[in-house]
């Protein structure tokens, strides 16, 4: 009987709606999901370990994973890229294991035409528009503009959750973890993830 394949669980939302504390405190919960891991082109920082936090590329190898399509997404930021590595994603729910991939909305949307059956989409937004600004202006980071632009583009995110699973509202972390987990429960249950234990149970009678 074939190992039965991890689920990659994809998690995705508006800029500012929190989505790295939900899936922080999820993996501190679940050691047994693992996280996907970015490649980047950037250089180490002091106490970074590649593998780990990131697959520190170079330019040219990165380039050439863009050409040979190994990518799920890709992004220039500041001079440096950033991207999913298909393989690394492959190489985990072969081994059996759940995958948490935190991703934006257009990567999302290519994670789909690759991992349609073995992903659950989960998209995350704010209780209000109004939340998210405040959320957004709490943080002391960005400049007003930037902060418009930021809205912006979180109302053209917003209108791409109709291609998820599943939507929750990130009002309370502690909530937001706990139904994601049901969710992951649910997925490991469901009858496309157990036809192997079917066909096992009828060839008991042969």
């Amino acid at each position: 009987m074939s190992k039965k394949k991890g689920n990659l669980i994809v998690i995705s939302g508006p800029s500012g709606t929190g989505k790295g504390t939900v899936c922080k405190q999820l993996l501190q919960k679940h050691s047994e999901i693992a996280y996907s891991i970015s490649a980047t082109t950037r250089a180490p920082r002091v106490g970074e370990v590649n593998g780990k936090d990131y697959w520190f590329l170079s330019k040219e190898e990165f380039q050439q994973m863009i050409n040979e399509n190994k990518l799920l997404e890709w992004a220039e930021v500041y001079g440096n890229y950033y991207g999913t590595p298909v393989e690394k994603v492959r190489e985990v729910l072969e081994s059996g294991r759940d995958m948490l991939l935190e991703i934006d909305t257009k990567g999302a949307l290519n994670v789909q035409k690759i991992f349609l059956k073995e992903a659950t989409f989960i998209f995350l937004i704010p209780p209000s528009l109004k939340e998210l600004e405040k959320r957004i202006r709490g943080r002391g980071k960005d400049s007003e503009e930037a902060i418009v632009r930021r809205l912006d583009e979180a109302v053209g995110e917003i209108s791409r959750g109709n291609n998820y699973d599943y939507i929750i509202v990130n009002d309370v972390v502690d909530d937001v973890v706990r139904k994601i987990e049901y969710i992951i429960e649910a997925e490991r249950c469901a009858v496309y993830n157990n036809l192997d234990k079917l066909q096992e149970l009828m060839n008991e009678k042969k």
